[in-house]
């Protein structure tokens, strides 16, 4: 197999100089190689959360509750435009954050990494590939904002967590630390694998897509690369954001373990894999626009900047 390729060939590695009038190559040039990765990826994000926050939510309501898109769709229309964008704050400081730290610890951690593996004789594919499990480890840090996106985003909660400060402030005082980062193991469990096949195979598959010639035929080369592959990764980790949801949705209480939080929506849903993967349909159409957003908008800042 031959080099993995993580990113558009004609992108970050240019000369900054001559990437765009004054403002952007000075931009560039005082961000350095290093940080724009961060600042591309975490703009990058923005973009897509802004867009994306009211197909999440109903995707949510689905995994928590097991309920069709309709019935989720009406749930949010009872509640009001007023709460349409509750819970907006923690995922847009996680994945804004996380985002960053996905792209630019990847490129850190590759850049390490190949440094030391050209000395040992170790394949770039391996190399690669140990830097994105590191770099999805790294993200995991940032659980909490996804444990207080879920307690927003759940109707149970509406009387009793305020907002984002609120929320942290109450789980911190009344439970600690710990409470923050229930459902820590199934974040881990997915980030890891999930960033060695998304940062293993997005060169690979932009190489079999049409040749772009122009600024727009890269970005819809990057948009349809992206999101090809967070669609299919969304599928193949759907049960560990089931079981992410459910186990995050409870406050105080006894840690229960993965596969027990597993086991007992399997039960709930009648051992059906239907109904484990309610939602999964609407997660697909979500994570393809999602990470094309994310990946086109991503590699589009690189040049810019």
């Amino acid at each position: 197999m031959g080099v993995v390729t993580t990113m558009d060939p004609d992108s970050a590695r240019q000369p900054q100089g001559k990437l765009g009038k004054g403002g952007h190559a000075l931009i560039g040039a005082n961000l350095g190689t290093r940080g724009k990765h961060y600042v591309c990826g975490s703009l990058a994000a923005f973009t897509n959360i802004i867009v994306t926050f009211p197909i999440q939510k109903v995707l949510f309501r689905q995994q928590l509750h097991g309920v069709r898109a309709t019935e989720a769709v009406r749930q949010l229309q009872r509640e009001g435009l007023r709460h349409l964008y509750r819970g907006l704050l923690p995922p847009l400081l996680q994945k804004t954050t996380t985002v960053a730290i996905m792209f630019g610890l990847y490129e850190d951690f590759s850049r390490l990494l190949l440094r030391h593996a050209h000395r040992s004789g170790a394949p770039e594919l391996v190399t690669r590939s140990v830097a994105a499990a590191l770099a999805g480890t790294a993200e995991a840090a940032l659980t909490p904002f996804e444990r207080v996106q879920t307690l927003l985003q759940d109707h149970r909660h509406n009387g009793r967590f305020n907002n984002t400060a609120h929320t942290f402030r109450t789980l911190l005082r009344d439970y600690g630390v710990r409470e923050c980062y229930r459902g820590l193991v199934p974040v881990l469990l997915r980030n890891g694998p999930s960033n060695v096949l998304f940062f293993g195979l997005r060169g690979p598959i932009k190489q079999r897509l049409p040749d772009a010639r122009t600024r727009v035929g890269h970005m819809a080369n990057d948009f349809v690369c992206g999101g090809l592959l967070g669609a299919a990764l969304g599928i193949m980790f759907y049960p560990l954001n089931v079981v992410k949801s459910r186990a995050q949705a409870q406050v105080g209480g006894e840690f229960v373990p993965c596969h027990q939080v597993l086991m007992t929506v399997w039960r709930e849903r009648g051992g059906s894999i239907v109904l484990l993967f309610r939602g999964a349909t609407l997660n697909y159409h979500r994570s393809l626009l999602s990470w094309g957003i994310i990946n086109a908008t991503y590699e589009l800042l690189l040049k810019v900047f």
